[in-house]
This record gives C-alpha cells, structure tokens and sequence, in this order.
C-alpha cells in the first residue's frame, strides 16, 4: 500500500527546458567566460543532476570562479523567466492528478535544484497545498538519495515512493531504501524500477 509519494521535479512534473534554455543563454551572454550553447536537449540531459555537476558539464572551458558566476546568473535568470512565463509547462494531468491523489495520499517533493526552485514551481502551479515537505540540494547541499532519507525521517515515512525519470533518480532510491517508479514520459532512460507509468495519471491505479 502506498501512503506517502515523493515526486522529482524536472521531466516528472514539468518541462522547464525551453524556457530555461532561453535564460541560461541570456546569463552566459551577460557573464561570458564560455562558448556554451545552452539548448533543450542539452538540459534534458543534465536536469536532475546537483547544480554543481551541471556547471562542470556545460562550463567546462571556464576556470572555478567562473563557474560558480555562471552558475548564480543562470539561476537567476532562470527564475526571472520562469516567473514571467505564462505558458503551461506541467505534463498533462498532472495537476488534477495530485488533488486527486492528495485525497489518498501525502505528497513529497525532493529535487537537486537551487534554492527557490520548488517554492517557485508550486506558487506557479498552484499545487502549494497539496505539498507537505519539500527538499533540495541548494538548501542541504547533499544528494538527491540523502535528500530523500532527510525527508522520510523527519516526517517518519512509511509505505513510501519516489517518482523520477532519470537513472540517478533511480540509484537515489537505492541510497534511500524506498521504491522507485518511473515517469517513462520524462527525460532519461532507467535501468531498474518497482513500478513504471507512461502518463502522471497512472500513478491512481497503483494505489
């Protein structure tokens, strides 16, 4: 029996890429310091990654500080666009899904984003209420694994999931001892899950 769902972000919930693509292309055209080209593709690849990975990864030809300046302004241009961005982003049912579940269920968000980011998806998707704990790495620094075991412990979790889309989504439920189900409608390819859905909505029937 499922009683307590923690849900990724990025590729599970909602597709940022286009949008944050557009914002990270700004910040590096304001910083400098790289020949990156950011695209959506180039995201869906790195999204659910720690920030500071993807820094290495799309930064590779700038020197530490740089990176880290970089790295600040893509955060904060990502979030200026994102809060002026009027289209829906989310994957279909995935609002009326989590009202629905909500009934049944309480709901978790455990990410590898900066700070902010969470809070700013909920505001923006109106789903704040329906959220009982979030965590990320920009607030304790630590893995998406960590992060989970952080948020079963601190609200004594039991009969608990996690939904992801990534590989690392997957090998973080390993390092938290939780099932893992796969939003096969996302960004990566996984090797290893308890459950799989193809639709947000799926995730009804395996209560």
């Amino acid at each position: 029996m499922i009683k307590n769902i923690i849900f990724d972000v990025d590729g599970t919930l909602w597709d940022t890429t286009e949008v944050v693509a557009r914002a990270w292309n700004k910040a590096i055209e304001m910083v400098g310091g790289t020949k990156a080209v950011i695209t959506s593709d180039v995201l869906k690849k790195e999204f659910g990654k720690t920030m500071d990975v993807i820094a290495n990864n799309l930064f590779f030809d700038a020197n530490e500080d740089k990176k880290k300046e970089l790295l600040k302004k893509c955060c904060e241009c990502e979030h200026e666009f994102l809060e002026d961005n009027k289209e829906n982003l989310l994957f279909p049912k995935v609002r009326e899904t989590i009202e629905k579940l909500s009934k049944e269920c309480n709901l978790y968000i455990v990410s590898n984003c900066q700070c902010g980011y969470i809070e700013l998806f909920m505001r923006k998707t109106g789903i704040e209420r329906y959220i009982k704990d979030h965590e990320c790495f920009g607030n304790t620094g630590k893995s998406k694994g960590d992060n989970i075991k952080l948020v079963v412990e601190r609200n004594h979790l039991e009969d608990v999931v996690y939904i992801g889309d990534t590989q690392g989504d997957y090998e973080a439920t390993v390092v938290a001892k939780v099932p893992f189900v796969y939003a096969r409608y996302g960004f990566g390819n996984v090797e290893g899950y308890d459950f799989a859905i193809d639709s947000m909505e799926e995730m009804l029937n395996l209560l």
